[in-house]
Order: C-alpha cells, then sequence, then structure tokens
C-alpha cells in the first residue's frame, strides 16, 4: 500500500497527526506521499511503525530496502 492509498482510508486530519508525530510539517509529508520527495531512511521507517506495517519502507524507497 502506499501512503497515498493509506490516507484516502483514514479520518480528516490523519496527515497533520501524522506529520506532527514524525516531527515534520504537513507540506513535507504531503511532498512524500504525492511523490515528489523522497523520505529519508529515518521517516521510512517510523512511517512503516506508524501505519502498523500498512505501509512498508520497501514501498517508500524501494533504492534503499
Amino acid at each position: 500500500m502506499t501512503l497515498k492509498e493509506y490516507f484516502a482510508k483514514q479520518p480528516f486530519g490523519a496527515i497533520t497527526e501524522m506529520a506532527n508525530k514524525l516531527g515534520v510539517s504537513r507540506t513535507w509529508l504531503s511532498l512524500i506521499t504525492s511523490g515528489r520527495k523522497p523520505p529519508s531512511p529515518l521517516l521510512c521507517t517510523l512511517i512503516e511503525r506508524l501505519t502498523k506495517g500498512k505501509v512498508k519502507r520497501k514501498v517508500l524507497r524501494p533504492d534503499l530496502f
């Protein structure tokens, strides 16, 4: 599952909530979600944990994992 697909199934405000937990801006997380910016390896791991494994780090950065 991609991050975009994950957020499509989440309630309003989920992007903001996750951005706060990750310590990044909502704008930065939106750029990652849209595929315009790649997440760091650390963010990939944190996103995988926060989504309880629904969004795999391999999907976020196949070049690294």
